[in-house]
């Protein structure tokens, strides 16, 4: 058994997993599990650099991890960053402030890492419900990462499309108006059209959705009160209801939305643009599998992601 701390840096959430994992079993056992909106990716997009005082959020949450982290005892600490400071010109900073932080040299991986990483945390669990091939579709802040596979991932693509930046790119009136959502519309089938000549889509048995965007357009269609990890995870939805769902919420004012129980506060202006990307995912997924032949009944959603993933590769490493 190995304690080990997994953190995920997104361009809208920092996370933070600290677990108990047994290789040889095969267990992952969670010990803490939690999340701060810092919004890293604020106006990357835009500048191509971090913002300071998304910069200094985001260490924040980095100083108050690591103080966790010491609490639990986590033999070691592997810390992940993806988009906003994959794309910042100013990425140094941002290293440089994690290890002062943490005392670790934070990782900004490529986009296909971030997958194989979301795959295998969100297959370790779904695996034993649901038939593959698998299309793991991992929804944020600033990228979406898709990866097809069964046992290991056979096909990987990472979009530059995400909740955050299509929001800053598009999505600015409140609610938004019919002539911005068909400019992100177009956007995230452009990356789609290039997504599928790398993965094959129609090949997908299982769509298996991550992250905060897809939890929360799930806890819409459950119609849930307050946020419940325990429904949302393994939740089976038709795409019916799935893209009701998004559609739903890609309407709704800001206010409307933060009325709604389970939805985090820090999510209320880009889960519009979150349900976006998700319904264009699931309406493109659904057609390829039709196109093969086959029937897309519905969508998963998993609470397991690349958190999941960070902390098995960390205790992999740390045992060597």
């Amino acid at each position: 058994m190995t304690r080990v701390a997994a953190i995920d840096c997104g361009t809208n959430s920092i996370r933070l997993l600290v677990a108990d994992v047994d290789l040889a079993a095969g267990t992952l056992v969670d010990l803490d599990r939690r999340q701060e909106v810092v919004r890293l990716g604020q106006g990357v997009d835009r500048t191509g650099r971090i913002a300071p005082e998304a910069l200094e959020r985001t260490l924040d949450a980095t100083r108050r991890y690591a103080q966790r982290c010491e609490e639990l005892g986590a033999a070691t600490v592997r810390f992940v960053a993806t988009s906003a400071s994959r794309d910042a010109e100013n990425r140094a900073d941002f290293v440089a402030g994690v290890h002062a932080a943490i005392g670790v040299e934070p990782e900004v991986v490529a986009g296909t890492e971030e997958a194989q990483l979301s795959f295998r945390g969100a297959t370790g669990v779904v695996a034993a419900h649901h038939p593959g091939p698998y299309l793991v579709v991992d929804l944020g802040g600033g990228s979406t990462e898709l990866v097809l596979g069964v046992d290991a991932p056979e096909a990987a693509w990472s979009m530059d499309v995400g909740c955050v930046r299509l929001t800053e790119r598009h999505l600015r009136a409140d609610p938004p108006t019919p002539d911005e959502v068909a400019a992100a519309t177009a956007d995230v089938r452009a990356a789609l059209d290039e997504a599928a000549r790398v993965v094959p889509l129609g090949r997908a048995v299982t769509l298996v959705g991550l992250a905060g965007s897809v939890t929360t357009v799930t806890a819409h269609a459950l119609g849930l009160a307050t946020y419940l990890p325990s429904r949302i995870d393994g939740a089976q939805l038709t795409v019916e209801q799935t893209l009701a769902a998004c559609d739903d919420l890609l309407h709704r004012s800001r206010e409307q939305r933060a009325a709604l129980g389970f939805m985090h506060p820090g999510r209320v202006d880009v889960i519009g643009a979150g349900a976006l990307v998700w319904g264009e995912v699931v309406r493109r997924v659904r057609d390829e599998v039709a196109a093969a032949g086959g029937t897309l009944t519905g969508t998963v959603t998993s609470e397991h992601d690349i958190l999941d993933g960070i902390a098995w590769s960390a205790a992999e490493r740390f045992v060597g």
